[in-house]
């Protein structure tokens, strides 16, 4: 069975946490500490936030700042556009933005948030039966 784990750098680890409970993450205390956290995002999708200095001794090139560039673009799948719109109104009440507003494609539905340290997060829903397989 893979696994995905994605790491993020963060500048305040506790406001990081606190913002993804706030979606209703949560994080394996055996993967958390003051550097840290190992947050469980579905049973086989996780991302590790890093203190931006602890993400540093993991490359030798320098750490994008996600508020003025673009290093990733995070995809989270939905059950309805319900949910999408949802977690997208908790992300922005528990202090993240929206960088660019909702797109319907008919087939397909998404939306998108940044949590505080600027990383964006999209967020979408697609119709059964939209893509083959």
């Amino acid at each position: 069975m893979r696994q995905i784990y994605v790491n993020l750098p963060v500048e305040d680890l506790s406001r990081s946490m606190a913002f993804f409970k706030a979606l209703g993450f949560s994080f394996n205390p055996m993967f958390t500490n003051e550097k840290g956290a190992g947050m469980q995002i579905e049973e086989n999708i996780f991302a590790m936030l890093l203190t931006k200095e602890f993400f540093a001794t993991f490359t030798n090139r320098e750490v994008c700042d996600a508020t003025k560039a673009t290093e990733v673009l995070l995809c989270l799948s939905c059950e309805s556009r319900q949910q999408v719109d949802d977690m997208v109104a908790k992300a922005v009440a528990s202090g993240g933005s929206v960088p660019r507003v909702a797109k319907d494609h008919g087939f397909m539905y998404e939306h998108a948030f940044a949590d505080p340290d600027g990383h964006i997060w999209e967020v979408m829903y697609m119709a059964p039966g939209a893509t083959p397989g």
